[in-house]
C-alpha cells in the first residue's frame, strides 16, 4: 500500500459541534480530576473543559475520517494500518459548556518515517463568533504504507507548532534528576470510564477479543487519556490548578499503558522563557518504557490568565 504525498492539503469537510455541560464534566470525571474550574458552575466565569477535551472535539471527524475527505481516489485502505502518534494543541482559550463550535481540518502533511507514512490532520477550531479556541494537529502513523513522493507539508507550524523558541533544542535532553515524578493506578476499569464518559470510542480499549485480533496483548489505555492524566498533574502541580494559563500542549505516543498497572508522568525539566513556562515531561509505563515521549507543555507565567 502507498499514499501519494500530493494528497497533503486536501480539505475536509466542516463539522459543527455544540458543547453541552455533561460533555466537559464527564471528561474531567473520567481522568480524576476534580479541578473546581470543571465542575463548580457556580465559580466566577463558569466552567471550563479539561485542555485534552479538545480531542474529544473532533473525534467525530477522526473517527469517520473517511466520509470527511474531500478527494478523489484517497486511498482508505491505508486507514486500517494507522495508530496514534503524536498530538499537538495550541489553545486560545479553553473550550466551554455551550460553545458551538466550528472544526474546520485539512490533511496538513504527508510525511516518510521509517516504519511508514506519517499522515498529519489539522484542525482550527473557532466559536460562533468566529474566534479561534484551539488548533490540534493529530499525527498518525500508517503502519508498512510507503509514501510516494518526498513527502509534503503545509508549513512548519502545521507539523509541531508548540516547538518553537531555545527550549525547542533541549526537549530531548536526558535530565539525571526530574524535577518531579508522579505514580499513578491505572485501574482495569479506566478505559471504559474514559470510553464512556469521552465518547472517543474504538474497541482496541474495550474489547479484548478486538484488541489479540489486532496484535495486541489485551486492551489498552487510551493514549489521550494518558496524556489527560499528565496535563491534571503538571496544572496542578506547576499552574497552582488554573487550566487556563496552557497555551499549548505536544506528546508523541511511544508505548501502551495495559489496566490494572502504574504509571509514572515525569517532570523532566522546567524553563521560563519570554513569560513562558516550558515544560519537558515524558510518561513511563509499568515496565519501565516511556509510553509519551518529547512532551512539552507551555504555560503563561500569568496567574491571571
Amino acid at each position: 500500500m502507498e499514499i501519494d504525498d500530493s494528497f497533503a492539503g486536501t480539505s475536509l469537510k466542516p463539522f459543527v459541534r455544540r458543547i453541552k455541560w455533561r460533555e466537559t464534566t464527564n471528561y474531567a470525571a473520567a481522568v480524576d480530576d476534580n479541578n473546581a474550574c470543571y465542575f463548580d458552575d457556580e465559580r466566577p466565569g463558569g466552567l471550563v473543559a479539561h485542555p485534552v477535551f479538545c480531542a474529544a472535539v473532533t473525534w467525530p471527524v477522526v473517527e469517520k475520517i473517511w466520509e470527511f475527505i474531500e478527494a478523489d481516489h484517497f486511498p482508505l485502505e491505508i486507514l486500517a494500518t494507522q495508530v496514534h502518534y503524536s498530538e499537538h494543541l495550541r489553545f486560545f482559550r479553553l473550550v466551554r459548556p455551550d460553545d458551538r463550535l466550528h472544526v474546520k481540518g485539512k490533511i496538513a502533511a504527508i510525511l516518510p518515517h521509517r516504519a511508514g507514512t506519517r499522515v498529519l490532520l489539522r484542525f482550527d477550531v473557532t466559536d460562533g463568533a468566529g474566534e479561534p479556541v484551539f488548533t490540534e494537529c493529530i499525527g498518525s502513523l500508517m503502519r508498512g504504507v510507503k509514501c510516494k513522493g518526498p513527502g509534503k507539508e503545509e508549513g512548519a507550524s502545521a507539523v509541531s507548532f508548540p516547538m518553537e523558541g531555545p527550549f525547542a533544542a533541549s526537549i530531548n535532553e536526558r535530565c539525571a534528576q526530574p524535577v518531579w515524578i508522579s505514580q499513578l493506578s491505572i485501574d482495569p476499569l479506566r478505559p471504559y470510564i474514559y470510553d464512556g464518559c469521552s465518547n472517543i470510542v474504538f474497541p482496541i480499549h474495550t474489547s479484548k477479543k478486538f484488541a489479540r485480533q489486532a496484535g495486541l496483548p489485551g486492551t489498552l489505555l487510551q493514549g489521550t487519556a494518558t496524556l489527560a492524566f499528565a496535563v491534571r498533574e503538571l496544572i496542578n502541580r506547576e499552574a497552582g490548578g488554573n487550566p487556563n494559563r496552557i497555551c499549548s500542549l505536544d506528546a508523541r505516543f511511544s508505548g501502551m499503558v495495559m489496566p490494572g498497572t502504574e504509571i509514572k508522568i515525569v517532570l523532566l525539566s522546567r524553563k521560563i522563557l519570554s513569560e513562558r513556562i516550558y515544560l519537558a515531561f515524558c510518561v513511563i509505563n509499568g515496565d519501565g518504557a516511556r509510553v509519551i515521549k518529547d512532551g512539552l507543555a507551555v504555560f503563561s507565567t500569568d496567574v491571571g490568565s
